[in-house]
């Protein structure tokens, strides 16, 4: 084992997220690298309509302005800087940030990686039948964006010529993490256990301090929220890696808040693809190694499949969405019958004027626990303050512009207690919908542009998957006598993949695994959740941090900007799964929590 460290800080989970990581990481971190991630799979859309109105932008403006914050003393402590906020327009991103390092008396060299963006090649992909990865629907007439996840080769090729900053469009959100270390270790593209944990590293680490605290199960054991720690890992050259916080800083680092994000977003945990290796996760360890500080080992990796993921959005119609406060007494009622009296008389005055049904509806009642369904409790629907959401997805935005009109004359004429309408007429929006597929990595060349010269990177081939090993059967479940909710015995989080969402359970102990296993069935998660709508459920173990990752599918409403639910990401969901109920002995003792 190398005694040498390498410390890299992550300073951003989304486009949006506090510019005070980078300033804290760079000021109190001692890190080497400094890494951002911006870029979720309806960003590149958002930017795509940015760059086609002014073609000189298209990249995450926040980016610049963070790093031109920071910038002077990046360069004073020789930090290097690796980012995906390029966006849809990198090299645009490069000259801005360039100018503005100039403006300040410095110079440092830009790298730019390209080649992401595969829409001009749509129609290539077209001819050859591709289709939705998850559906199997055909590619649409047009898009909007279609993006291909780059790997970490091209980011360590351009630390390798020197860059000192590089920028990038699309890539795997971990690759910003893995890049660095493949070029600071000097590991090899086949090394695939160190690619899958400087993976798991880039992983831990993408999304800010979610992996800190920051939306943790147990919540109110975490400390310091307005002055929240962003992400260090330690990583040593054979892949083991401590994951901490600057010291002095809020949040709270253990097994379960770094368990917690692992499971973030992942399907099957033996079979977690990225470009540049095949990851298998389940049986990765986690201990503390001192006050916030988590060693991570365990990470396996297999070569890569030689595909490459493509995000790409098209524009399906228009949405608009909008919100009443209802108070007094009677409120969740009066809330729902103004919410159908709304759609009605919007739908009829849509019809007069010669246009077609509202392709979809949705009324949602908050504060009477509508996420829930019918699985809500009866108390809440006696709330005396709820809000009215109530939204409609068209063809035509004239349509739901009146729809977006008829709300506000409600408080004259219906219900006793609508209020609050802080926000005014709702707008009109475009529906923009997801739609992923997969490419050949042989059909996809990255551009490296540095110190004036351009060379093309390709991706790695990739060997046909083989099947993991199987896992050994699972212990059976202890005698029981009583039920207590899942919180007592698992922390958890949830998020999403398109209409696909996944929460991931871990077990406060291990010995609490089987009575959690033994209660949460694919089937027993299927009916928690069947408001949603939810097709299937998929179950996958992952002893080596005493979990369980289940998969849902077609859940979401569409997910992401094209669902009308409150709730389009699966946010809330590992949260409502912690009211399940599991049998446990009669002699059970709740985990103490925070641990």
């Amino acid at each position: 084992m190398s005694a040498r460290t390498v410390r890299i800080g992550g300073a951003s989970g989304f486009w949006g997220d506090s510019p005070e990581g980078a300033r804290q990481l760079v000021e109190r971190g001692a890190i080497d690298y400094l890494v951002f991630d911006y870029l979720a799979e309806i960003t590149l859309a958002l930017l795509a309509r940015i760059r086609a109105r002014k073609p000189e932008l298209g990249y995450v403006p926040d980016f610049i302005e963070v790093t031109v914050g920071v910038l002077p003393e990046v360069m004073r402590q020789g930090i290097r800087v690796v980012s995906n906020g390029g966006g849809m327009n990198p090299r645009a991103a490069a000259a801005e940030l360039q100018r503005r390092a100039e403006a300040l008396g410095l110079s440092p060299k830009i790298a730019v990686v390209t080649g992401d963006d595969l829409l001009p090649r749509i129609d290539e992909f077209r001819a050859q039948g591709i289709t939705d990865m998850f559906t199997g629907a055909p590619l649409p007439a047009r898009f909007a964006s279609a993006n291909a996840y780059l790997g970490a080769g091209p980011i360590a090729a351009a630390l390798e010529a020197g860059a000192d900053i590089v920028i990038t469009g699309r890539c795997v959100d971990s690759a910003v993490t893995l890049g660095a270390l493949m070029h600071a270790f000097g590991w090899a593209a086949d090394d695939y256990d160190r690619l899958a944990a400087g993976s798991l590293a880039g992983h831990l680490i993408e999304c800010g301090a979610q992996v800190t605290g920051g939306i943790a199960t147990d919540w109110d054991q975490v400390p310091g929220w307005d002055d929240m720690g962003f992400p260090i890992v330690e990583c040593r050259d054979d892949g083991s890696f401590i994951l901490t916080k600057p010291e002095g800083t809020g949040g709270l680092v253990t097994p379960l808040t770094v368990g917690e994000q692992m499971l973030y977003e992942i399907g099957d945990p033996a079979a977690y693809r990225l470009p540049d290796v095949t990851c298998d996760l389940r049986h990765v360890t986690m201990r503390a190694d001192g006050l916030d500080r988590v060693l991570v080992e365990g990470a396996r990796g297999r070569p890569p499949n030689g595909l490459l993921k493509v995000s790409a959005t098209w524009q399906d119609g228009f949405r608009t969405i909008g919100t009443v406060t209802v108070g007094g007494r009677d409120a969740a009622a009066k809330a729902q019958r103004a919410g159908e009296a709304m759609l009605a008389r919007a739908g009829r005055i849509a019809a007069a004027a010669g246009f077609a049904p509202f392709s979809e509806t949705s009324l949602e009642v908050l504060g009477s626990e509508a996420i829930y369904g019918d699985g809500a409790r009866p108390a809440a629907r006696e709330s005396r303050e709820v809000v009215l959401k109530i939204a409609a997805r068209h063809e035509v935005e004239g349509a739901l512009a009146i729809l977006a009109r008829e709300i506000a004359p409600a408080a004259a004429a219906m219900a006793q207690g609508l209020t609050g309408f802080f926000a005014g007429r709702p707008g009109v929006q475009p529906v923009y919908r997801g739609y992923s597929f997969l490419v050949s990595a042989e059909a996809v060349t990255a551009t490296l542009d540095f110190a004036g010269e351009s060379r093309a990177i390709h991706s790695p081939r990739g060997l046909p998957d083989k099947a993991p090993a199987p896992m050994p059967a699972a212990p059976a479940a202890p005698s029981l006598a009583k039920t207590v909710p899942l919180v007592e015995l698992a922390v958890g989080r949830s998020g999403d993949k398109g209409n696909l969402a996944n929460i991931g359970i871990i077990a406060r102990r291990p010995q609490d695994l089987p009575a959690i296993r033994a209660a949460l069935t694919e089937e027993a998660v299927a009916r928690w959740f069947r408001q949603t709508g939810v097709t299937r459920v998929e179950r996958f173990d992952l002893p080596g941090i005493h979990g369980l990752n289940f998969v849902l599918h077609d859940c979401l409403g569409g997910g992401g900007v094209s669902s009308l639910r409150i709730d389009p990401q699966g946010k809330a969901f590992a949260q409502m799964l912690m009211d399940h109920p599991v049998p446990v002995p009669a002699d059970f003792v709740p985990a103490p929590r925070g641990g």
